[in-house]
């Protein structure tokens, strides 16, 4: 890895962690850096979920207070463990060819999410106080194929899972969110696990993202926050769009 090479990794894990906090798809900031270092296209998606891994964490932890009193829905972590399983393993028995064919139709699926998360969150906001704790099968479905989803390419995760909790249940936005970031750190966990045994992250460009991501969730997630979340958002959902027809074209 040149100079060079690292300090783009280092910069891209600072804006994804940063990105990740105020609206989601840091992977569409990560992905096309790796790429663009000379990963191979599976490589460069797990390492970029493996180095993502504690901006998850820290989503999980500021959200404690509002995941206090869900208790009954605990019973959807063994669902998201499974399917961020078979996520994963579905990325490594598909051949390199198949994911590199997917991930421009994968990456316009995450800028759709991101672009439609102001209207999801409204959706979710006038739900509230409608519903039950009560996990149904629809609820083990929803959040089976948005783990699988996730792990197979994890941008996006975050607007999906909070539309399929939106969907099943009738709740506070703000207890949605808790419950959101702490399926999503479960799912990007059980996933981390099997790609680490997989042996195809890059060391190096991985330990960067370790910490860059860290420092760009909790110091540049302040900074961020400070930004308007909207223009954020449709910029980074530009950026993809652009990353998808640059795919389609080398495709």
């Amino acid at each position: 890895m040149t100079i060079t090479e690292a300090l783009l990794v280092t910069v891209a894990g600072l804006l994804a962690g940063a990105v990740n906090t105020v609206a989601g798809g840091g992977t569409l900031i990560t992905y096309p850096v790796l790429l663009l270092c000379g990963l191979p296209p599976v490589s460069a998606n797990i390492t970029s979920a493996i180095g993502l891994a504690p901006g998850y964490a820290g989503g999980a932890y500021a959200y404690r207070r509002e995941l206090s009193g869900q208790r009954d829905r605990r019973p959807l972590g063994p669902t998201a463990i499974i399917g961020g399983i078979a996520g994963a393993a579905l990325l490594l028995v598909t051949p390199p060819g198949s994911f590199q064919v997917a991930v421009p139709f994968l990456v316009l699926a995450s800028c759709l999410l991101l672009l439609a998360q102001p209207v999801l969150a409204s959706a979710v906001a006038r739900r509230t106080g409608r519903g039950s704790d009560r996990v149904t099968p629809l609820a083990h479905a929803g959040v089976f194929v948005a783990s699988v989803y996730g792990a197979y390419f994890s941008a996006g995760l975050g607007v999906l899972l909070l539309a399929v909790l939106g969907i099943v249940f009738g709740d506070g936005l703000q207890r949605l969110n808790g419950l959101k970031s702490a399926l999503s750190l479960v799912i990007v966990l059980a996933a981390v696990v099997v790609y680490a045994a997989s042996g195809q992250a890059s060391l190096g460009h991985t330990l960067l993202l370790l910490v860059a991501s860290c420092l760009g969730g909790t110091a540049g997630g302040a900074f961020a926050r400070k930004l308007d979340a909207e223009v954020l958002r449709r910029t980074v959902a530009v950026l993809g769009t652009v990353l998808a027809v640059v795919l389609f074209l080398k495709g």
